[in-house]
């Protein structure tokens, strides 16, 4: 919307006014990215000019754009090169998608810190969406915080002139992947942006499922990009394939930035890949295996009209829109295999009556927007929101929510839905599958999936493990050049894409699948029967659960109980806290499906940092993963942690009840938890306090080991967490994930010295992480002296099976080998040649 009256902006802080010719930088001071001034500062807060929203927040806190009332986008960029200081020295006091008002303080910067690492200190306001400005003030002057010092004119273009290319076929580039070292920040965008006005075509730039009007320089900044993206470009118009062919080029070229030499053209390093590498590793998502050939698949981009004329009509749109997206997800919840799938489609449902997303969408409807741009905006804000907030989890709802707004968008455009034409074993390819098409797979035809985002623990991993698929994510972003047709092996287990398959390698995967549907068979046929080595040892195989329908499951596929109730699952995916009767009564229908002589381990609340709720409100972290976690957040707020000992301590006498703690990391969280446990039996008057266990899944706790035991009733591992803190490396970083391996021996030490210090003081110890459920793990965690595993449910009965095939002493002479192993890789391929050797001998019997 182009402004209609002239608009005064006011200065952003206080200090030495300067055009923009005496920059020291030539795309400020030639005025590429936008015509403005330039302030040499002498306070340390920057103040919005205008009122507005908060249209783009650069990581590193040194860039902030608003766009006004009227559509005006005002870019402020402190000091020179200070994208390269990573954050260090500002602290941002706003949020993207945040109304502001002119005057309000937005980013704070330690001054002095940003003279003594930057280029200058020299800050720049610019109007970047192509006014006219004219100066209020002339000369070197001072000037003060709020004062006006420039106006921005009307536009005299036309309003609502047709963009040439709206209404064509677009054409899209190949991935390519970007190399500057900061990613897109304002000198590269203002560049690329200015290279893209040159052409008539509608030019956008793409980012995963993320696009950004190539021609605007804060929508490509908005899209955060960061060294490694893959990025495309679309173009519609008759200079279309001109436009992508110049853009590709700049952007390889680093759009005037030196890259890093790891960086360069795709083209040269798909080449040399493709010559040296036929193997392609990430994560695995759903275990298994499968031959077939690829299938890429790509999100249709879809076109969206800004403007509409009447208000009243496109909210009427939009209701419809969100009532059928309501029915489509009812229809995949109705079909889903089973409760954790039925809840991922149920949460969808929820974000469609979200009020934060109406309201914004209502409030640009307002404006005169439509409705699939309004819509459209405030799912692509919000999903900005959740990726740049440090979180997995919430990066990983991002994805749920972008697949919402793409239901529901399509519906507003009347965008028929089209079922992929599926070739026979494809093995679909892709930057990232949502939720939805994961759930609307053919599995007649479709035999696994692999892709570059996602990570083990997300919703479309889930929904594969539900299906059957073997997926793998994390891959390398050279997967998206494979061609259709492509004959490629894809083996889930071991994380791997292989692009031209061994023929051998392909025969020992026939007969190995051979094997395992008779395994499974087998198991499922003996699951009732305990799991006792050949030489009488007995290891108790438990489940982790989230849910009733999950303990009855168990129950049925010969679980001896339960060695971890996750009850985060009570109190996420929803806008307030569950009631204590709520809670009670939940622990206690799980403890009846048990029974008395079953355990019930009940892990206590294990959110915050990297998995918030969002009617417990807290502070952004820097580092979530390593900030208010678990028993931390908990011990935080008291109240919260004595109600949920209240309702645990419900289910009492219904089965042996046990209550574990997680992330401990130091002897006074456990004694501070323990006393408000204390409190809360006396009160209820019970006889005796139930077994009290900590979770070791830091390595502090490992490595005091000693001194908890005397003062726990038991230890239960959680791999997952043990494997990143010692390792430091995420687990689901697409580039680390495959790393990130709890069979690494210095995981496997820390089990051990675990164990020892628990025996040592006739304490029990579990492992309830990732590594329970993998079968080639259980003759080594056997062997460690490890005396229960709590595992997927599914896998009970091959868990169970896999005990009853091991020797004790074998297993422990196995394990004193493996541990002095150098690397995680050296103790799968050992494993693995012994699996493969008991399996042929159970075969053979």
């Amino acid at each position: 919307m182009a402004i209609t009256q002239p608009l005064q902006l006011l200065a952003p802080l206080s200090g030495v006014l300067l055009p923009l010719d005496q920059v020291p930088d030539p795309v400020f001071s030639s005025r590429v990215i936008g015509d403005g001034v330039c302030i040499d500062p002498t306070s340390q807060t920057l103040c919005a000019p205008l009122s507005g929203v908060i249209s783009n927040l650069q990581r590193s806190g040194h860039a902030v754009s608003i766009t006004g009332e009227q559509g005006q986008q005002v870019l402020m960029h402190i000091g020179l090169d200070t994208v390269n200081l990573a954050g260090k020295g500002f602290t941002c006091l706003v949020e993207e998608g945040q109304q502001v008002s002119a005057g309000q303080p937005l980013i704070e910067f330690d001054a002095d810190y940003l003279a003594r690492h930057a280029r200058s200190l020299l800050t720049l306001m610019l109007v970047v969406s192509g006014e006219a400005v004219t100066g209020l003030v002339s000369g070197s002057l001072l000037v003060e915080l709020g004062q006006p010092v420039l106006q921005i004119e009307p536009a005299c273009a036309e309003e609502g002139a047709k963009v040439e290319g709206a209404e064509a076929e677009a054409l899209f580039s190949k991935p390519l992947i970007l190399g500057n070292p900061q990613g897109l920040h304002a000198r590269p965008a203002a560049l690329l942006a200015q290279a893209a006005k040159g052409f008539a075509a509608n030019i956008c730039l793409h980012r995963r499922q993320d696009s950004a009007n190539a021609k605007s320089l804060v929508s490509i900044m908005a899209l955060q990009t960061v060294q490694g993206d893959v990025l495309q470009v679309s173009a519609a118009g008759a200079d279309a394939e001109r436009a992508i062919q110049v853009l590709v080029e700049l952007l390889v070229s680093g759009c005037g930035e030196k890259i890093s030499p790891a960086a360069s053209s795709p083209e040269p390093v798909a080449a040399r890949d493709e010559s040296q590498e036929t193997v392609l590793r990430g994560v695995c998502a759903s275990p298994g295996s499968a031959v077939g050939q690829v299938l890429q698949v790509a999100e249709r981009r879809l076109q969206i009209s800004e403007l509409a004329a009447n208000p009243q009509q496109e909210r009427e749109v939009l209701e419809r829109a969100l009532r059928e997206a309501v029915r489509g997800l009812q229809q995949l919840r109705d079909n889903a295999p089973g409760e954790a799938q039925q809840e991922i489609f149920r949460a969808h449902q929820e974000l469609l009556d979200d009020p934060s997303l109406l309201q914004q969408t209502e409030a640009l409807i307002v404006t005169g927007k439509s409705a699939a741009f309004a819509w459209n905006s405030a799912i692509e804000v919000t999903a900005e929101l959740f990726k740049g907030l440090g979180s997995t989890l919430l990066a990983e709802r991002a994805v749920d929510l972008a697949d919402v707004g793409q239901r529901v968008l399509k519906l507003i455009l009347g965008v028929q839905e089209h079922a992929l034409s599926l070739p026979d074993q494809a093995i679909l390819i892709a930057e990232q599958l949502t939720p939805s098409q994961t759930a609307s797979l053919d599995t007649a035809k479709v035999l696994g999936f692999a892709t570059v985002g996602g990570g083990a623990t997300s919703h479309v991993a889930i929904l594969a493990r539900a299906l059957g698929l073997p997926a793998i994510c994390g891959l390398s972003p050279r997967v998206l050049s494979l061609a259709n047709g492509t004959r490629v092996l894809l083996d889930a287990d071991r994380g791997e894409l292989h692009t031209d398959p061994d023929p051998q390698r392909l025969q020992q995967l026939e007969a190995l699948r051979q094997q395992q549907r008779l395994r499974q068979r087998q198991d499922l046929a003996q699951a009732a029967q305990p799991a006792v080595t050949r030489d009488g040892h007995h290891l108790e195989v438990t489940a982790n659960i989230a849910s009733l329908a999950e303990a009855e499951q168990a129950m049925s596929l010969g679980g001896e109980g339960v060695g971890l109730l996750r009850s985060e699952f009570l109190y996420q995916d929803r806008s307030h806290a569950p009631s204590p009767e709520e809670q009670a009564e939940t622990y206690r229908a799980i403890a009846q499906a048990l029974g008395p002589e079953r355990n019930l381990v009940v892990r206590t609340l294990d959110v915050g940092g990297d998995k918030p709720l969002a009617y417990v409100p807290m502070d952004s972290e820097a580092n979530p993963f390593l900030g208010l976690r678990g028993i931390r957040l908990c011990l935080e707020r008291p109240e919260l942690l004595r109600e949920q000992f209240r309702a645990i301590l419900a289910s009492a006498g219904q089965a042996r009840l046990h209550i574990m703690l997680p992330m401990v990391s130091q002897l006074a969280e456990l004694r501070q938890a323990r006393q408000l446990l204390d409190d809360e039996v006396r009160a209820l008057g019970l006889e005796e306090r139930p077994k009290l266990g900590i979770m070791i899944e830091v390595p502090s706790a490992a490595l005091m080991a000693d001194r908890f035991a005397p003062e726990v009733d038991f230890f239960s591992i959680g791999t997952n967490d043990l494997t990143q803190y010692t390792l430091a490396m995420d687990r689901d970083h697409p580039r680390l994930a495959s790393q990130a391996d709890s069979f690494h021996p210095s995981v496997l030490r820390l089990i051990a010295r675990t164990v020892q210090a628990a025996h040592a003081h006739g304490k029990w110890v579990g492992v309830c992480g990732a590594l329970a459920s993998e079968t080639l793990a259980v003759p080594l965690l056997l062997g460690l002296g490890v005396d229960e595993l709590s595992v997927s449910v599914p896998l009970i009965p091959a868990i169970k099976a896999r005990v009853r095939e091991l020797d004790l002493s074998e297993c422990q002479a196995l394990a004193a080998r493996i541990i002095d192993l150098e690397d995680a890789v050296q103790v799968r391929e050992y494993l693995h040649k012994q699996q493969v050797a008991a399996d042929s001998l159970v075969l053979e019997n």
